[in-house]
């Protein structure tokens, strides 16, 4: 019995030797991901215009400023506020607030303010491209409309400014 404990315990002590040391081999380094960098934040105008692309289609309600249903002014409000900006809730108050902006110089997100047959007159939110986004009045939903064309390009009275760039 000493004999075979013999012949087994050099051949166990090889195959642990050789084990411990493939365990030990030095495994090429892995390499580490590097994250991709942070995207340049939006300017709050940008997020502005597109929280108002994103209400296209939501009801109009008068005195509305959540998705369920939208006057002009609740979608300006809403827009801002969500895109972290205060703003006043009346059309006359956010024009009233606003820099003067000449048609030429304007930006996503700039306030358009139209002379209309409503007491304060009506708002729209400039998104570029010559088309802004509005809740129009009972019965309609948010829509895009044109300055260039159309009933709301001929009421176009002054663009404004809330957030400078």
């Amino acid at each position: 019995m000493n004999i075979r404990r013999n012949k087994i315990t050099p051949l166990l002590l090889t195959l642990l030797l050789t084990a411990g040391c493939s365990l030990t081999q030095r495994q090429p380094p892995v390499a580490t991901p590097t994250p991709a960098p942070a995207p340049a934040a939006a300017h709050p105008a940008e997020i502005v215009s597109q929280i108002a692309q994103s209400m296209v289609g939501a009801p109009y309600r008068y005195g509305g400023s959540t998705p369920e249903g939208f006057d002009c002014s609740g979608l300006v409000y809403f827009a801002y506020v969500k895109a972290g900006v205060p703003v006043p809730r009346t059309a006359a108050d956010l024009r009233r607030h606003s820099k003067r902006v000449p048609e030429r110089q304007l930006r996503p997100g700039d306030l358009l303010f139209f002379d209309t047959s409503w007491r304060s007159g009506h708002v729209g939110i400039y998104v570029g491209d010559g088309q802004f986004v509005h809740a129009p009045s009972s019965g309609k939903r948010v829509t895009r409309g044109s300055i260039k064309e159309g009933y709301f390009a001929k009421q176009l009275k002054e663009a404004g400014r809330l957030i400078e760039p």
